[in-house]
């Protein structure tokens, strides 16, 4: 079942604007895991918020597990698919954690029993049940991420998109995040929409989709996507590292194949020393 569909969706900011997407089809199978990249302003965003009603297209329609979106199907729509943004400070609505884990489940209405239940189910999934009383100002960029995702797992949404959600983390903070959704689609099966410019978070995924001015131009398992080097080049789109690091090897004169595991490299190289 398709859990996010767009049908010729075309959308603009302003109505003198240019079209930001335009006669967009993209669609997201059910506990999948889709990367979505592309270069600043190549409409990324702008999908993550179409996709749960957060703004609404001009033309064409967004479907949520087949259901089109609409003031009468927006609140429904919402609670299946749960947004986590680029910058965690501006998503922290209370100084305690579990408060702030608790807010979206209080705003729906859930009986306080339930609400409990669910705050305990969303920390264990982010591994951050040991936090549940500590002061949100006080954890680090990547544990105040991980409690935004607790947020909005605490709705229990059938699908989870990170918009650029770790764009402001450090390499460690933006590994932890990246792991909690693999785990989260792999062993809870929720879907995962995981929008980035960072190359390397999209080897995880089920398939990568590359985005430019509003339209989709590659997709295809991250792997074949990463072949086509060039063509990633044209839309500012660089190699993840261990790309770029056969590349090097290849041009010092090492004769290693192209690969994106580090342990098959590792291999590679141990044949041509």
């Amino acid at each position: 079942m398709k859990a996010i569909e767009f049908e010729n969706v075309t959308f603009r900011y302003e109505e003198d604007s240019p079209f930001v997407i335009q006669k967009l089809n993209f669609s997201v199978e059910e506990g999948e895991f889709v990367a979505v990249l592309g270069h600043n302003g190549s409409g990324k965003s702008t999908l993550a918020r179409l996709s749960n009603g957060l703004l609404v297209p001009d033309a064409g329609a967004v479907r949520v597990f087949g259901v089109t979106l609409s003031d009468e199907t927006m609140f429904e729509a919402r609670k299946n698919v749960g947004v986590v943004f680029q910058n965690p400070d501006n998503q922290t609505v209370a100084t305690i954690v579990e408060d702030d884990v608790a807010f979206g489940a209080e705003n729906v209405g859930l009986p306080r029993e339930e609400i409990g239940k669910r705050i305990d189910f969303a920390l264990r999934a982010v591994g951050m049940q040991d936090y549940r009383n500590a002061t949100v100002a006080r954890l680090s960029g990547g544990q105040k991420q991980r409690i935004a995702i607790a947020g909005v797992l605490a709705l229990k949404p059938r699908v989870v998109i990170l918009d650029e959600s770790t764009a402001m983390l450090d390499p460690r903070g933006r590994r932890e995040i990246v792991d909690v959704v693999t785990r989260l689609n792999k062993e809870e099966g929720i879907t995962v929409v995981l929008i980035t410019h960072f190359m390397e978070e999209a080897l995880l995924a089920d398939r990568a989709v590359v985005m430019n001015r509003g339209e989709i131009v590659m997709q295809g398992k991250p792997a074949e996507i990463f072949e086509r080097q060039e063509e990633l080049l044209t839309y500012n789109l660089a190699l993840p590292r261990i790309g770029v690091i056969c590349n090097s090897l290849r041009a010092a004169g090492m004769p290693v194949e192209n690969t994106l595991d580090a342990e098959v490299l590792a291999e590679e190289i141990a044949k041509c020393v």
